[in-house]
């Protein structure tokens, strides 16, 4: 199967809005001379003024990608040696990004059970860390071209998106998890009808606006 990366420009908006738009697409990582990976099917958005966002306070070593231009990889290390894969959104400056929480593996399956060796299938890539460890994703990773078709790491278009979108509905909105800032902000979107997802929540319902003013009272 010959993958197309999506462009750039499909990170230009907002993380709230690259986020459920990338459900359906395929996170893909070449091992060797084979692509692993499959359908993404959870993010989280991490936003300018988000007290949860890496970036919230200042560039730092760590965050430097968030900073960076739209379409690359920020892969951040949690828990000493875990890894978590994010794409950054909007223009150089703004740093946004949208964390990429769980997958369904299709393609190099027995290479992602090799890596990351489970009893049950759908423990495979359920979360951030499992499906970095599955794609064998680490900080080496951090700052790879997400767009470029030369790059070991893509996000490349599903042209059976919609039917993969429509098999796996419905689609939920919820709260972002493990977090102890913007807790209950509905920055979260999956498809309720995977088995990998890593957690399922309350829906969110009705109109939100990220509350900018107690954002910057949490940071103080």
């Amino acid at each position: 199967m010959n993958f197309e990366p999506l462009p750039r420009d499909f990170y230009a908006p907002p993380a709230d809005i690259v986020a459920p738009a990338l459900l359906g697409h395929f996170l893909l990582r070449k091992v060797g001379d084979d692509w692993l990976g499959g359908e993404i099917v959870e993010t989280e958005a991490y936003l300018v003024g988000d007290p949860a966002c890496h970036a919230y306070v200042r560039e730092t070593p760590r965050n430097a990608m968030m900073w960076g231009e739209m379409g690359f990889a920020y892969v951040f290390r949690i828990y000493g040696s875990y890894f978590c894969v994010n794409a950054v959104t909007r223009p150089a400056g703004l740093a946004e990004a949208v964390l990429i929480r769980a997958i369904e593996p299709r393609f190099g399956l027995e290479t992602m059970k090799s890596l990351r060796p489970v009893e049950k299938e759908r423990d495979l890539t359920n979360g951030p860390s499992k499906l970095c460890l599955a794609l064998d994703i680490d900080r080496d990773e951090n700052g790879l071209d997400l767009t470029s078709p030369i790059s070991p790491l893509i996000v490349a278009r599903n042209p059976d998106r919609e039917s993969f979108l429509e098999s796996r509905a419905p689609q939920i909105r919820a709260a972002r998890i493990g977090l102890s800032r913007g807790a209950d902000w509905p920055l979260r979107w999956y498809l309720d009808g995977s088995k990998f997802v890593s957690k399922r929540g309350l829906a969110h319902v009705g109109p939100w606006a990220m509350p900018r003013d107690g954002a910057e009272s949490l940071a103080q």
